[in-house]
């Protein structure tokens, strides 16, 4: 193949792993690019270095070049579409130039409790922590010098396709993490910018929240080329062409309902790797405002109940480099991979209840807990039983147990949900992941061949649909042209997983002040 016109690409910056993918006209991946990277905590604030963000866009798209090469024999000059997306929310400050006006602030900040608050209660909706709302009112909060400076506020998505296109735009799902939306406009609330252009009036700053706001565009519609500059950013070498028109780029929670085929009414899906979330596309509108619940949109702007957790996969992460730690000194072959395999597989050995254990993966805060920094903490109560299949089911059952509470605010909502779609990292190991996903959120939960390619893929998906037209509503051009054939696995929930995860439950609910002490004693905190 040396002919990729009718091809697009999707590329996706995760929490650990920023990923290009590209895919012909039957959405098949043909090539894929990988370049891993990891947050650092410098001045109080979790944050990806401007540096890193461009070479990691530059290493992912490099990647994905070699692999086209050295499998179709011809470079990359030129593709249909391409999509950008990253992880939602955060706070990305340009002066007039163009420059980090303070370093990019991610979602996994959790500093900014005052400000969502104070806005939570203005609005008359919930504001969450990591909203760039939140960010950009609580710099305000601090007397942060540089707020006068802004002339624009975007997200690390937003960044990228701005530097790509030179069009400040965000879809319409990317832009519901920023600030509320007006569904049926497919914009921003009107009457909430006025009124939080009100509330910092006497602030005298020389700009108003829409003028620094990106543009909103729905999934289908154009939202720039990819500009001289942009081709030669993306692509130093100066192998791949400008002119590719681009879709809205959109937040992974956005990628991930595409991926997944979760854009229509009484449908939803959970993304589980770093942190987990769970999508759940409303047929009417919530009773009341929950702290607990974010609002946002599909790609088409549809209402979305939004439960959000900050971690989820990171300590059994940091547990499995323990054993091949372990492994290693003592002389034992074992590969990450395996290790993985292993933890997963015994959990589903494990007791039902994992053995009395409990722990906590909070490696950061927590809003759904009210733990506002976090201490991954093991616990074993008298008469627990430490076995490594008891262990295993606790780390998989800590990892889902805040997203459940969120959960249950749904469930006294009446939220019909037909079937939970399942992807990411979490489900690698696909029955022991969809096993404890099912018996967590009571609903079956379905896998599907794609699960592994995940937000990259959905992007590359919105890129085609933006190649095709945009001619029919996207959930039935999800339906029809990209699931109709798709292999997957649904899972309903085990009467003995569910009782299991109920009494872990109640005893993590009854461990939650052991955690908020531990927190108060490392850091200092009341």
């Amino acid at each position: 193949m040396t002919d990729f016109s009718t091809t697009t690409l999707g590329i996706e910056f995760g929490s650990t792993r920023v990923k290009a993918v590209l895919i012909d006209r039957g959405f098949h991946v043909l090539a894929e690019g990988v370049y891993d990277w990891e947050n650092s905590f410098d001045g109080g604030y979790w944050t990806y270095s401007h540096d890193e963000i461009l070479t990691a866009l530059q290493q992912s798209f490099a990647s994905l070049q070699s692999q086209v090469l050295s499998r179709y024999g011809a470079p990359l000059t030129k593709v249909g579409a391409i999509g950008v997306s990253a992880m939602m929310h955060g706070y990305i400050a340009l002066d007039d130039s163009d420059r980090f006006l303070v370093p990019f602030r991610t979602w996994r900040n959790t500093t900014t409790g005052d400000a969502a608050k104070a806005l939570t209660e203005r609005f008359s909706f919930n504001i969450p922590e990591r909203w760039s709302i939140a960010h950009l009112y609580q710099a305000i909060l601090n007397g942060e010098p540089h707020v006068g400076d802004i002339r624009a506020l975007t997200t690390l998505a937003g960044y990228l396709h701005y530097r790509l296109t030179g069009e400040r735009v965000v879809g319409v799902g990317e832009a519901a993490g920023m600030f509320p939306i007006d569904s049926a406009a497919c914009d921003y609330d009107e009457a909430k910018l006025t009124s939080f252009d009100a509330l910092v009036a006497d602030k005298g700053f020389p700009w108003t929240l829409r003028g620094i706001l990106p543009a909103v565009k729905a999934a289908g519609q154009a939202a720039g080329t990819l500009t001289a500059a942009g081709a030669l950013l993306l692509d130093p070498t100066g192998t791949l062409q400008p002119g590719i028109p681009f879709c809205p780029p959109e937040g992974d929670a956005g990628t991930g309902m595409v991926a997944t085929n979760s854009v229509r009414p009484r449908t939803g899906n959970v993304s589980a790797g770093t942190s987990v979330f769970a999508m759940v596309v409303l047929e009417r509108p919530l009773s009341r405002v929950y702290p607990e619940i974010d609002m946002v949109t599909t790609p088409d702007g549809a209402p979305v109940a939004m439960v959000h957790c900050n971690n989820c996969t990171a300590d059994i992460d940091a547990w499995a480099n323990l054993l091949l730690d372990f492994a290693r000194t003592a002389g034992l072959p074992l590969t990450k991979g395996a290790a993985f395999a292993a933890l997963y597989n015994a959990a589903l050995q494990g007791d039902d209840d994992a053995g009395g254990l409990v722990s906590f993966n909070y490696l950061s805060g927590e809003s759904i807990t009210g733990v506002k920094d976090g201490v991954p903490l093991l616990v074993r109560p008298r008469g627990s039983v430490l076995s490594f299949a008891n262990f295993a089911r606790n780390l998989l059952f800590s990892a889902l147990s805040t997203l459940r509470i969120g959960m249950e605010l749904l469930w006294k909502e009446q939220v019909a949900i037909d079937c939970l779609y399942g992807h990411g990292g979490f489900f690698k190991q696909a029955e022991a992941g969809s096993r404890m996903m099912a018996a967590a959120t009571g609903s079956p939960v379905t896998v599907m061949r794609t699960a592994d390619v995940g937000g990259p893929w959905g992007m590359a998906i919105l890129a085609m649909y933006l190649l095709d037209g945009g001619t029919i509503s996207l959930p039935d051009y999800l339906a029809q042209r990209v699931f109709a054939q798709t292999e997957k696995t649904t899972t309903a929930p085990q009467e003995a997983d569910t009782a299991g995860f109920k009494q872990y439950l109640e005893r993590y609910k009854a461990a939650l002040p052991l955690e908020k002490t531990a927190e108060a004693l490392l850091y200092g905190e009341e």
